[in-house]
């Protein structure tokens, strides 16, 4: 696959590129002001959200073509390329007439290759040539990813890049989607000279995780982030918890460390991301494992049956230790982590009994 760079004129080389901006363009005002704000703190390229995919109706869907005019204005007013998502061929032929510079295909729009095939014939339609960045799928499908990037492609698109948003899952969990970090590796592995953005507004939910979810994107030698900001976060009309004002993206961004990439501690960082990886998983675990305790409560509650079931514990206490002594694990680790398990999910089905 032979790309083009994505890098418009004037777009500095350094990483990491930062694509920032509303979630959704509300109101000309509100799209003016953050524009302003982020010219002033040095961010070359804005987005903002004209067409939001809800998933329930009733919710805020965009601004619709309006808006488009809006990014216009910033472009005039201060010189920042503009970028906006697109999901269907009106959308892309939209956003062309009004001189968008930089589309991008969300995550719930990359899973569906009808989609995507329509809007590669739309793009090749309209003549479009700009970059055009392209989200993993909702689910962890690095195939799917990879056939929506060349669909992409073979509409003669050269200038692309790929957005690593994370991967949906039904339980609870740290992140509101789990990074899964294997997946944009590999994906950058099959692909060398694919530029890679990291999305860790939509991967943290929380603007808390911004900064830190920034920072492993950067370890992992990401080109660039595309980070959600509004100058009135707390009233945003769609995503206003894991979105941050220009002042705070600012500070995030003048804080990140960006790693010699050759230098020796590059495979212990690795090590690191796979461990916290991992740690994320265990913890989406543990949330599935008492979703079940507490329906095994209500079991319970309905059939007049005691919490503790002695016999029962005893038993997978046993079992559970013994296999993991099998594994390299010690004794006395797992009883202690079996235990505190096991303690949550008697507190988790009293709960449900005392409903």
């Amino acid at each position: 696959m032979e790309l083009e760079s994505i890098l418009l004129p004037g777009i500095s080389e350094q990483r990491p590129v930062v694509i920032a901006g509303p979630c959704s363009a509300e109101t000309e005002e509100q799209v003016m002001t953050t524009a302003r704000e982020l010219a002033n703190k040095g961010i070359q390229i804005y987005r903002a959200g004209i067409w939001k995919p809800r998933t329930k109706p009733g919710g805020f869907e965009g601004i619709g073509t309006e808006g488009l005019a809006w990014l216009q204005r910033v472009k005039k007013e201060t010189g920042m390329y503009v970028a906006t998502e697109v999901a269907t061929k009106s959308h892309v032929e939209e956003a062309v007439k009004h001189h968008i510079d930089i589309l991008w295909i969300g995550a719930r729009t990359s899973v569906n290759p009808f989609a995507v095939q329509e809007i590669a014939d739309a793009l090749k339609a309209t003549g479009f040539d700009g970059p055009v960045l392209i989200k993993n799928p909702v689910n962890p499908d690095l195939e799917l990813w990879i056939g929506a990037i060349e669909r992409i492609y073979n509409a003669g698109i050269k200038k692309i890049g790929a957005i690593h948003r994370g991967f949906s899952t039904y339980d609870k969990k740290l992140y509101r989607n789990l990074p899964q970090w294997h997946i944009p590796i590999e994906l950058k592995r099959r692909i060398p000279t694919l530029p890679l953005f990291s999305d860790p507004s939509h991967i943290g939910g929380k603007r808390e995780l911004v900064a830190p979810l920034s920072q492993q994107a950067m370890d992992l030698n990401y080109d660039g982030l595309i980070i959600e900001s509004h100058c009135r976060p707390d009233s945003a009309w769609s995503d206003k918890d894991q979105q941050v004002t220009p002042d705070i993206l600012s500070y995030i961004l003048n804080t990140l460390v960006i790693r010699d990439t050759h230098q020796t501690t590059e495979n212990l960082t690795e090590l690191r991301q796979q461990i916290d990886e991992i740690d994320n998983e265990l913890l989406s675990i543990l949330a599935k494992r008492m979703r079940i305790s507490k329906e095994i409560g209500q079991y319970k509650k309905e059939h007049n049956m005691p919490v503790l079931q002695t016999v029962r514990y005893d038993e997978i206490l046993g079992k559970r230790i013994s296999e993991a002594e099998k594994m390299g694990m010690g004794n006395s680790f797992m009883k202690t982590v079996l235990e505190a398990i096991h303690e949550e999910s008697i507190r988790q089905q009293i709960e449900v009994i005392n409903q």
